[in-house]
């Protein structure tokens, strides 16, 4: 199972991933929104931004976020680090429900382009 150091790095990653993207895929990232990523099995969530291209996470909470994100992920903690390393696809996982995003229909259609 990840740990939470592994899970932070794992989204630090992602982070710099994005930020060092170009065309559809930085366009899709270049979002300002609240965000969460809940890794259900260390009952943790990190809560942050999705801005200019990269996530910032800006705290760490037990349980579920007390406020809704704009963009809200949710697995465990080896299926971020699984995807974040390209062992597991995010659409595969997503339709197998092992992923769960939630967010508006615009920034859903945004954000396909990462996918």
């Amino acid at each position: 199972m990840a740990t939470i150091e592994e899970c932070r790095s794992a989204l630090e990653k992602l982070s710099d991933n994005m930020a060092g993207a170009d065309g559809d895929v930085r366009a899709a990232a270049a979002l300002d929104r609240s965000l969460s990523c809940r890794i259900t099995d260390l009952d943790v969530t990190f809560v942050g931004r999705l801005t200019d291209g990269r996530i910032e996470v800006l705290d760490t909470v037990q349980g579920p976020p007390s406020e809704k994100a704009q963009i809200r992920l949710t697995m465990t903690g080896d299926d971020l680090v699984a995807m974040v390393n390209g062992q597991l696809n995010f659409a595969k996982a997503w339709g197998a429900g092992r992923v769960k995003l939630e967010a508006g229909l615009r920034d859903l259609l945004r954000l396909r382009k990462l996918l």
